[in-house]
């Protein structure tokens, strides 16, 4: 049978990141071919190539056999790929049908949108996939699983031959979930050729006839879906050593600083609790929705949760705002580093020096001689290189800007430091750079809590192990029991 869409030797690399490594994907009409890897294995990289959005360095993309260029997402839509992300890309003041038909709406005399036409093919899409929804509804009225109905009817609203699922299932309740498969079984029996991809694996083995498996960028293996189990995918997304790649640390954790318990959010997470000690890396992982990133900004007190305790240093303390997280000594280092954690227009000693006004500045005054001695000491603990501490933080590399963040944190001497992703995007040189700084911090005392989705990160940085699966707990984890097989099974609830 001769694949639909298919990918050979694709190439994709990013400034100090090579995404895709000679991979190769094929997808067959009629069939779910599921795509299989752990965080940062180059799936999204896929995607946007397969709709247009990159182009590939080098490799070739066939549609029916034949050999043709995807120079942008029209391209890729005139060939019948569409894509459903996990997030909705709509918008909540235009209607329905205008959603679904938003940049090809059916055209009258004189080049007019013809809304009768638009409302009635809406209409039509709607019914085939089952959606009993008003076309001139506003999407604001609409709640999340119905909105999700109205991206998957924009993907078919071209004529679609590929569709790509990324992530369908994450905002949906288990009966949304089933409609889902029912209406991923009907594009099935249309000829259809799917693209799943889901961190889920009751999802991949009910629905999925094909699997393909990345890690690193790289094509490990395909087949038939029948012929694989659980355990056999596991070890192929998962098939690293860790042991040589990250410092040596000899760990041991001192009195306990930081104590959590019953931290719930209506809609995040839910009876959060833990403890964690001077000197020791605490590792959270999880899949994507796990709510670990949701509950470390509660902790820091960006968002409010509806209940829970904290405790440092054995006394109580309620943490509305990052103000009070950070006079008690708690700070946190957030994934997104471009929006979150540095002003990149801003140079990197005014960066570092930030939270630490009180200590450069004198009756009101900032005193830019002490902005620059303190931001110096803590720029050459981490080797941050740059031309001088005028650089501005935008001209940064990815390794170098997340420096300047945890160098900002570190200049105000707290007792935990939280780092979401820490090494997330950048290269392989600067990730055995905060590696290292890390593991220096935990000997010096300080209580580390690292968020990561990078399965050899958590295992080869971590003391401890805490899983999240769906906002809560699903383990906790030490010593032998830490193995890439036993995070994935926890975090995919297996």
């Amino acid at each position: 049978m001769t694949p639909v869409l298919a990918l050979e030797g694709i190439t994709k690399a990013f400034p100090g990141v090579k995404a895709l490594d000679e991979v190769s994907l094929r997808l067959y009409p009629g069939q779910v071919t599921a795509l299989v890897g752990e965080n940062g294995a180059g799936k999204s990289t896929v995607v946007t190539t397969l709709t247009g959005i990159y182009q590939p360095d080098a490799g070739a993309i066939l549609v029916d056999g034949v050999e043709t260029r995807f120079g942008t997402a029209q391209d890729a839509a005139h060939a019948g790929v569409t894509a459903i992300h996990q997030e909705t890309l709509l918008f909540d003041e235009l209607t329905v049908a205008e959603n679904i038909f938003l940049g090809h709406a059916p055209r009258g005399r004189f080049g007019l949108i013809d809304w009768a036409t638009m409302r009635m093919k809406a209409r039509d899409i709607l019914e085939d996939i089952g959606a009993d929804l008003d076309p001139d509804a506003r999407l604001r009225d609409l709640g999340i699983a119905s909105k999700h109905l109205v991206a998957v009817a924009r993907a078919l609203s071209v004529d679609a031959r590929v569709v790509i699922m990324d992530e369908p299932t994450a905002a949906l309740s288990h009966k949304e979930i089933e409609e889902l498969y029912a209406l991923v079984d009907q594009l099935k029996a249309q000829g259809k050729a799917i693209l799943f991809i889901s961190h889920k694996f009751d999802e991949i083995f009910r629905i999925a006839d094909r699997y393909t498996v990345f890690r690193d960028g790289q094509f490990i293996a395909d087949g038939l879906i029948s012929e694989i189990d659980e355990a056999a995918l596991v070890r192929m997304m998962v098939g690293r050593d860790v042991s040589q790649v990250f410092p040596k640390r000899d760990s041991r954790p001192g009195d306990e600083v930081l104590q959590v318990a019953g931290y719930d959010h209506p809609t995040e997470f839910a009876d959060i609790g833990f403890t964690l000690r001077r000197g020791e890396i605490l590792g959270f992982y999880g899949l994507v929705g796990a709510g670990r990133s949701e509950f470390m900004q509660a902790l820091f007190g960006i968002t409010t949760p509806s209940k829970g305790a904290t405790k440092v240093d054995g006394n109580v303390c309620v943490i509305r705002s990052p103000a009070e997280a950070i006079a008690r000594g708690i700070v946190y280092v957030p994934e997104d580093r471009g929006r979150q954690g540095a002003i990149t227009a801003l140079p990197i000693f005014q960066n570092v020096t930030l939270p630490s006004l009180r200590r450069t500045s004198r009756n009101g005054f900032l005193r830019m001689s002490k902005e620059f001695a303190l931001a110096r000491e803590y720029v050459e603990r981490l080797d941050l290189r740059a031309a001088s501490l005028d650089t501005a933080v935008g001209g940064l590399s990815g390794g170098n800007q997340q420096k300047v963040v945890i160098a900002k944190w570190l200049a105000i001497q707290p007792k935990v430091i939280v780092l979401d992703e820490p090494t997330k995007g950048i290269d392989i040189a600067s990730k055995a750079a905060v590696h290292s700084f890390m593991a220096e911090l935990a000997a010096q005392g300080l209580a580390v809590i690292m968020v990561s989705s990078e399965i050899p990160e958590v295992l080869g940085m971590s003391d401890r192990v805490i899983v999240m699966r769906e906002g809560r707990i699903a383990a906790e984890l030490s010593g032998p029991d830490m193995t890439p097989e036993t995070l994935v099974r926890h975090a995919a609830g297996i």
